[in-house]
């Protein structure tokens, strides 16, 4: 699909900006009606001779308090009933240097998008709700405190326990 001298003129504003990929992706759907893939977006930026002003940085998935926006409205998470989830061990403070931070794992994976989900408590008693993505990647869908990140130490026990409890689960 081609664009305009408008449309174009448009987009190269957006990059200088300091829009990244995504968001020109998803200003083309909302201003002008255009589905492009990522990669569409990506050669189109190129073929303006644009420059991005922050590339993507690369997933760190082991720092969970980068991860996924918390969800815009705040929704407690609800503790799950005994047929709902498995409670997997809780952490001891001593075991990773922070708080008490335990993991639930779903018995049934209703997004499709995830191979796995549940609810997690972290230390300071926020609760949330978390997947790992088809990519394997961790991520909050739900946070009962709107704009929270987890303290690093965590961050890190959420991580653990989360791998801890998926290797018990085979996944």
């Amino acid at each position: 699909m081609s664009l305009t001298p408008e449309q174009k003129s448009t987009v190269a504003g957006w990059v200088t900006a300091g829009d990244n990929l995504s968001a020109v992706q998803k200003k083309l759907l909302e201003q002008f009606n255009i589905t492009m893939t990522y990669m569409d977006v990506r050669f189109l930026v190129d073929d303006l001779e644009l420059t991005l002003k922050d590339p993507a940085p690369k997933a760190d998935t082991s720092d969970v308090s980068k991860g996924a926006p918390a969800s815009a409205a705040p929704a407690a998470a609800a503790p799950a009933a005994a047929d709902d989830a498995e409670v997997v061990d809780e952490l001891e403070p001593e075991a990773t240097g922070g708080g008490n931070v335990s993991v639930t794992i779903d018995h049934a994976v209703l997004n499709p998008n995830a191979i796995a989900s549940g609810d997690v408590t972290f230390s300071d008693g926020v609760t949330g709700k978390w997947i790992v993505d088809t990519s394997g990647r961790p991520g909050f869908t739900q946070i009962s405190q709107p704009g929270y990140r987890p303290s690093p130490a965590d961050a890190q026990a959420f991580m653990q326990e989360l791998s801890r409890a998926l290797q018990a689960r085979g996944l």
